[in-house]
C-alpha cells in the first residue's frame, strides 16, 4: 500500500486571490459575419448562428453581457430541412383574440417568409429572457445573396 503525502505550503501572511474577468459593454468589441445559408441544414446553421450572436466563441465571454457579434445570413430560401419537417413541422401564432391561433408549415414558411424561417430558429436557441431579446437583435437575416451592411466590412464566416 502507498500512503499520500500532502504537504500545504504557506506564503506569510500574504494571500495571492485570483479573481474571475467580468467584461463590461464598453470593452467589448463587436465584429460583423456573413453567412451564407446555402445547402445548410437549418438547426445546425442556427445553433453556430446563435453561439455567435451570444458570444460564446470570444475569450471575454460573460454570461449577463451583450458580448456577441452581429451575423448576416444571406440565402434564406436555401436552407435545407432533413427528413418530413418541411410537411410535418408546425409554426404557431396568436392574434390575442378567442379562436385566434394560426398554424404554418414550414413549407408554406419557405416559400412566404424564408427569414421568418431561420429567424425563429436562432430564437428558439437563445435565452428567454431581456438579454436574449437584446441579442435576437443582432440577427440580420436576407433572402437573396445581396445585403445592405457592406459598410460594416463584414467577415465572410464559414461552418
Amino acid at each position: 500500500m502507498y500512503t499520500l503525502e500532502v504537504i500545504f505550503f504557506v506564503t506569510g501572511s500574504v494571500k495571492v486571490k485570483k479573481q474571475t474577468y467580468s467584461a463590461k459593454t464598453e470593452d467589448i468589441q463587436k465584429k460583423w459575419y456573413v453567412v451564407d445559408a446555402e445547402g445548410k441544414v437549418l438547426g445546425r446553421l442556427a445553433s453556430e448562428v446563435a453561439k455567435i450572436i451570444r458570444g460564446k466563441h470570444n475569450p471575454l465571454f460573460t454570461p449577463h453581457v451583450d458580448c456577441g457579434d452581429f451575423v448576416i445570413v444571406v440565402n434564406a430560401e436555401k436552407v435545407v430541412l432533413t427528413g418530413r419537417k418541411l410537411t410535418q413541422k408546425k409554426y404557431y401564432r396568436h392574434s390575442g383574440y378567442t379562436g385566434g391561433l394560426r398554424e404554418t408549415t414550414a413549407e408554406k414558411l419557405l416559400e412566404k417568409k424564408p427569414e421568418q424561417l431561420v429567424k425563429l430558429a436562432v430564437k428558439g436557441m437563445l435565452s428567454k429572457s431581456k438579454l436574449g431579446r437584446q441579442l435576437n437583435k443582432n440577427l440580420k437575416v436576407y433572402s437573396g445573396s445581396v445585403h445592405p451592411h457592406n459598410a460594416q466590412q463584414p467577415e465572410v464566416l464559414e461552418f
